[in-house]
């Protein structure tokens, strides 16, 4: 638990407690993120700024505190009553709760669908990408709720009896039918042992019963997540093929559904969070969106979470070089401020670097999302795999590497670095892993040629600006028109257009000669292999005061 930082004894018996960095507590996340603040406003999201600081306020304050409780007492599931009854229910610290009820009250879940404006997807994104920082836990049931909402728009039948309480600001954890509840959460069950991301060959299924539009389900899910909300979107064979169904936790009938609990998942990180193995023993349904179109009606929901994977992996990264940066400012070694030595300064110029091309990447998509010209839309479809490849394989490597910065205090449970670390795997698993997300890609190049006109658009208003970027789009250019691509190679080309896109964002941004730094540090001839080998030299403090808080 993070621990009172004021007035503790430096004096001890045997030393002086001296050269050690202060506690980083009570402090804005949003004001004092150069980046994300020129980002907000380059994107269409400058009206939210309010919000921003508000919820920047929170997160690096009290959302801190609450993340370590939550991940220190992890959820506990409970199978049976005292009686003997089954229950299956997953008791969450109260610490989980308020995180959860904080994020709804600010609209985290909704307000990409609620605030009726342009630029709500792309304050929605900074909001998300400030919570991650500092409890990712619950930032999954909040993706699935956000996410599922405009399928529950777009298919009425039976999405309107929920859709209102789904959107509310209201956190409501009592264990209770829908129905009887002030606000709702969504979670979801997708993936199934035999297939994994293949959801194809999905054996659960769904029988229609005399009921119009009401199903049973019988069959099981691998991760169902998580498992206390009170709506899931899943996946079943139907008479139709595999079709989309709304799972609620309780029947009509107002009695628990039949969704048995196997067992919680014992996860590398993602701690205060519930992910289930379960069993659908002809639980409860009603189909949404059209009989054998099941991976269609989700789509939406894909690239939503998707999206949030990247804003997730960004928010990590963020906090860890925050971290890095705050202990190297503070901590002398060798007779100079870990800060000022070439080497270390030349580290945390590359992962500020790195940190906010992720940023910047993941809220220049969020605009796109909100498709307001065709070029937006097609842009989305091809930059969301290949972000969601290239950001969220970033993110361990970064948080590691800050992990070093701090030595051994960045190893120990008291710093957050060791919780970001656990954490960064995931959301390069969770929605696709890495060759499902260069799959897609693939996809996209042969059916959508449209998406590529996008990407080209895009790139061109960056052209000229730095000769390194200019020859990495004419490579990229010559790889796009070849007829077939290589699946082989698709790994390098995805992670191709995404540096091309994040040179771009960088180059037209606020601050111009980060771009120039970007592209002299991730696409001239000489790549560079760990961090603090870019050679970024006299443009390096530069980097590490504008990340700095």
């Amino acid at each position: 638990m993070h621990r009172n930082p004021y007035r503790p004894r430096r004096e001890l018996a045997t030393h002086t407690v001296i050269n050690q960095a202060p506690p980083l507590v009570d402090y804005n996340a949003f004001t004092t993120d150069t980046a994300l603040n020129a980002a907000l406003e380059r994107e269409g999201g400058d009206w939210g700024r309010d919000r921003a600081v508000a919820y920047g306020d929170i997160a690096g304050s009290e959302l801190m505190e609450l993340g370590f409780q939550a991940n220190e007492n992890p959820p506990t599931l409970h199978l049976f009553d005292r009686y003997g009854a089954r229950i299956d229910e997953v008791e969450f610290h109260p610490a989980y709760h308020r995180i959860m009820q904080r994020a709804k009250e600010h609209g985290l879940h909704s307000l990409t669908w609620t605030a009726d404006r342009p630029g709500a997807q792309v304050v929605r994104s900074a909001l998300y990408y400030l919570h991650n920082q500092f409890e990712a836990g619950t930032a999954c049931p909040i993706t699935m709720t956000h996410a599922a909402a405009p399928v529950f728009a777009r298919f009425p039948d039976p999405g309107r009896r929920w859709l209102d309480r789904v959107l509310t600001d209201a956190y409501d954890d009592r264990v209770i039918p829908p129905a009887d509840k002030h606000g709702l959460t969504v979670g979801m069950g997708m993936t199934e042992k035999q297939g994994g991301s293949d959801v194809r060959t999905n054996t659960t299924e769904a029988t229609a019963t005399d009921r119009d539009g009401v199903f049973t389900l019988r069959g099981h899910k691998w991760f169902f997540s998580a498992p206390m909300c009170d709506l899931f979107l899943v996946l079943a064979q139907d008479d139709g093929g595999l079709s989309c169904f709304v799972l609620p936790r309780w029947t009509e009938a107002g009695e628990r559904n039949a969704i048995d609990i196997q067992r919680l998942k014992n996860k590398l990180g993602d701690r205060s969070n519930a992910s289930s193995e379960v069993e659908f023993r002809d639980a409860e349904a009603y189909r949404i969106g059209e009989a054998g179109r099941g991976v269609a009606t989700i789509i939406e929901m894909v690239s939503q979470t998707r999206l949030d994977c990247m804003l997730g992996s960004a928010g990590l990264m963020r906090q860890a070089t925050v971290q890095a940066i705050h202990h190297a400012r503070h901590r002398e070694a060798f007779g100079q401020r870990l800060a000022d030595a070439p080497l270390m300064q030349e580290v945390l110029a590359d992962l500020a670097l790195e940190s906010e091309a992720a940023m910047a990447y993941a809220m220049r998509l969020a605009r796109a999302f909100e498709g307001a010209t065709e070029h937006e839309t097609h842009l989305a479809r091809l930059a969301t795999p290949v972000g969601k490849y290239l950001i969220c394989k970033a993110a361990p490597a970064a948080v590691n590497e800050a992990q070093e910065c701090l030595g051994g205090g960045g190893y120990v449970e008291e710093s957050i670095l060791p919780r970001l670390y656990r954490q960064a795997p995931l959301n390069s698993i969770w929605e696709g892993s890495g060759n499902v997300q260069c799959l897609d890609l693939l996809r996209a190049l042969a059916k959508s040629p449209d998406s590529i006109a996008a990407l080209e658009a895009e790139l061109a208003q960056a052209g000229g600006r730095h000769p390194a970027f200019d020859i990495h789009c004419e490579a990229l250019g010559t790889q796009l028109k070849e007829k077939t691509i290589d699946p082989a190679g698709a790994r390098a080309l995805a992670g191709d257009i995404a540096r091309g896109l994040q040179a771009a964002i960088l180059l037209t941004g606020d601050a111009p000669w980060v771009g120039e730094a970007f592209c002299a540090a991730r696409l001239a001839p000489r790549r560079p292999g760990a961090y603090g080998t870019a050679g970024l030299g006299d443009m390096a403090p530069a980097l590490v005061e504008r990340a700095a808080i």
